[in-house]
């Protein structure tokens, strides 16, 4: 019997659309587009999916260099059943996908943003690397999501130094009050801390 390898198709949510239109471009400061990425955040939250589950707690957006969204993401790790959806790296597939490039910088010519509202995880951070964005700009920091009960696994300890020596320039804390309450919304609401092995291990 032949094996029978099955499609890979990442659909994102019918409302993100409507949700970006609110936004007329260019988004011309970087406190706007941290808030569209912590909008997605919420929305995904907000939303429910046929089981009546909310989406992850994480939104990411990347930018041109005149502020212009290239391609959004959000946490789709339970909705597609796809560990490594996360919001950084949805919104990382998708631009690449719609520019024709592996690499986001173009060959160093360019340097697009990736606004995310929480630090990345170790996932995110090496998806960061070779995905060729210029500029990270994060909301919430790891301990933010730690401590809502999220693992974000064994991310190198000089990981800002790291983005730096790569030519990516780093800026964390970005409205990082309101990116925090969206992880504490989705707990306190009762969204799941979800990861392979349970309670002891999971991941945001």
């Amino acid at each position: 019997m032949p094996f029978i390898l099955p499609d890979l198709h990442i659909e994102m949510p019918g409302w993100v659309a409507s949700f970006l239109a609110r936004y007329p471009e260019p988004i011309d400061t970087p406190r706007k587009r941290m808030e569209v990425a912590i909008g997605l955040s919420l929305e995904n939250v907000k939303r429910t999916n046929a089981s009546g589950q909310p989406g992850g707690p994480f939104g990411a957006v990347v930018f041109d260099e005149d502020g212009r969204l290239v391609a959004p993401g959000v946490n789709r790790v339970m909705a597609e059943n796809n560990s490594v959806l996360h919001a950084e790296i949805v919104a990382l597939m998708l631009a690449q996908k719609k520019l024709g490039t592996f690499d986001l910088s173009f060959g160093g010519t360019r340097a697009l943003a990736l606004y995310t509202s929480t630090e990345p995880c170790a996932m995110c951070f090496g998806a960061v690397c070779w995905s060729g964005i210029g500029h990270l700009v994060c909301g919430a920091a790891t301990r933010d999501a730690e401590a809502v009960g999220f693992d974000e696994g064994p991310r190198h300890p000089d990981w800002i130094r790291e983005f730096e020596a790569r030519g990516i320039r780093v800026t964390t804390g970005l409205c990082r009050k309101e990116a925090t309450a969206v992880l504490r919304t989705y707990v306190a609401d009762g969204g799941v801390i979800y990861n392979a092995g349970g309670p002891s291990n999971n991941r945001g």
